[in-house]
């Protein structure tokens, strides 16, 4: 039986760190081939009341693997923060670590961590370790109101990919490079729409070209 999120967080002045681990029925290469992504996380924020992000791959290496640049749009309680990360670890089945290169916080680090408890059960445990600005930043976005916003947002979609993978639903977990731009390209069309929303169009839009065919 899978477990219900266990989590603990800690506060100083500036920097918080905030942990949630989640247990998912699923193969732990399954779900490290989801994460993998970032934007499939990020998707499942989408829908959050007050709390929403958008990731977007800039530079590609090896699989998403580690050199591999990508932007974050994060909304939290009606404030918008945008930050430049890169991967800096990606041992497969095991660990996913990045950071920010370029933005307003001082630092932000995130990491996913994955344990194959049994042939179809893994645990996810995400992490974030960030330090909030004290200039222009700091002032305009509440410490705390921030990190619960963080922490609901990430317990939230933690909670929506365990509902996604242990379901019947077909989830792109695996894709051709080629196959993923051109679904990044229909996702810019559709005005950075979560990547399920924008299969269900492609699939849509398919069937009704078979259908003509067909007449």
């Amino acid at each position: 039986m899978a477990k219900t999120l266990n989590d603990h967080d800690k506060d100083l002045p500036a920097l918080t760190l905030v942990s949630k681990s989640i247990d998912i029925k699923a193969p732990v290469e399954t779900v490290f081939t989801y994460f993998a992504r970032p934007e499939h996380v990020s998707d499942q924020l989408k829908d959050q009341e007050r709390v929403g992000m958008t990731v977007i791959p800039m530079d590609i290496k090896d699989g998403m693997g580690v050199g591999t640049t990508f932007r974050i749009i994060g909304d939290f309680d009606g404030k918008r923060i945008t930050w430049d990360c890169e991967t800096t670890q990606f041992d497969r089945n095991e660990k996913i670590s990045a950071k920010m290169i370029k933005g307003k916080f001082k630092r932000w680090e995130i990491t996913n961590e994955f344990k194959a408890l049994s042939d179809n059960l893994t645990r996810v445990t995400m992490t974030v370790d960030y330090e909030m600005p004290f200039g222009p930043l700091g002032g305009i976005v509440d410490k705390i109101k921030f990190a619960k916003s963080a922490e609901r947002g990430m317990e939230n979609a933690l909670y929506n990919v365990r509902g996604l993978l242990e379901g019947n639903g077909s989830i792109p977990v695996y894709i051709t490079l080629d196959a993923y731009q051109k679904l990044l390209a229909e996702k810019k069309k559709m005005n950075n729409a979560p990547v399920s929303s924008v299969l269900t169009a492609i699939l849509e839009k398919y069937s009704r070209v078979q259908a003509e065919i067909k007449n």
